[in-house]
């Protein structure tokens, strides 16, 4: 299996990279430039090219069987009115480029899983559980997801199977938003958010490049597939066992909601409220998560 990778440098695709390698895949890794101090394992290799352009990379994409899209710049920003336009285009024009230069492809066996996230849904204040069949929502976030899938979608032209990876929010030791967390946390000034009350659905980093590797190893499974643990948990449970984990207090009062969006914008309102999310088609498949819970999840990632 030859496998393609947009965003395979990024925080997610790194280590989804490390994997792939390991289970003999051989990677390329689009890149705009091969840094000689950035090494990929043993099997990979990169590909020089802007994703947000049409090239020569597109070629490439084309040799491979299976194609893995997590390009995006981060969320974890102000959203002012640039920001947020940087955060659309580098996932809708690259998913519509990748998604052009697979038409070669047509009539040939041919994987492409694209990320999306579970901001689909859009913001929740109530306590609905939300699987695969749930309806978008309408802030900024679901109607980015909705058109990152639409793109993604359009191979389905080529007869290529699409499966749409809807990502919680990704926990991991060098990145995500656990690294904007601990500071705090580490200091004892860590707290919850708002009201605390808000769900937070999120995934292992480990058990994400899991699935993944799941998806591409499976025959069955097109469509939406949510990538969070089966456990979501409410804010401020998240960061009373976060506090635990560091063994550390928490003390601090929850951060005001004015506070959080004066710091952080239009995004300061998608920690503010969230959604319950949960990984039907997974389970229903018989994915076994190694880290299904918060607490597990935490032991691994900032435990002695």
């Amino acid at each position: 299996m030859k496998v393609f990778i947009t965003g395979g440098t990024g925080f997610v695709g790194s280590h989804l990279t490390r994997e792939l390698t390991r289970s003999g895949r051989e990677v390329l890794v689009l890149t705009r430039s091969a840094k000689a101090d950035r090494q990929l394992p043993e099997g990979a290799s990169y590909v020089v090219g802007d994703p947000n352009l049409p090239g020569p990379w597109q070629e490439k994409a084309a040799e491979c069987d299976t194609l893995i899209n997590l390009a995006g710049a981060s969320i974890f920003t102000y959203w002012s009115a640039k920001a947020k336009q940087i955060i659309r285009d580098s996932r809708v024009m690259t998913t519509r480029n990748l998604v052009d230069g697979l038409a070669d492809r047509k009539g040939k066996e041919t994987l492409l899983v694209s990320a999306s996230a579970v901001g689909y849904y859009g913001s929740h204040d109530d306590d609905d559980v939300l699987d695969e069949q749930s309806p978008s929502g309408n802030d900024f976030l679901a109607e980015l997801s909705r058109d990152w899938e639409a793109e993604a979608k359009r191979a389905e032209e080529f007869g290529i199977r699409v499966a749409i990876c809807r990502f919680g929010i990704v926990l991991g030791k060098r990145g995500g938003a656990l690294s904007k967390m601990l500071p705090a946390f580490k200091y004892g000034l860590g707290s919850a958010l708002g009201s605390g009350k808000q769900w937070f659905s999120w995934i292992h980093e480990k058990d994400l490049a899991r699935i993944i590797l799941h998806v591409t190893g499976t025959n069955n499974l097109s469509g939406a597939v949510n990538c969070t643990a089966p456990f979501p948990l409410r804010n401020k449970e998240m960061a009373r066992l976060l506090a635990r984990a560091l063994h550390m207090p928490l003390i601090m009062p929850a951060a005001p909601g004015f506070l959080v969006r004066a710091v952080l914008g239009e995004f300061g309102n998608v920690l503010l409220k969230g959604q319950r999310v949960l990984p039907a088609r997974l389970l229903s498949d018989g994915f076994q998560f190694h880290f299904p819970t918060m607490q597990e999840a935490l032991e691994d990632l900032v435990g002695d």
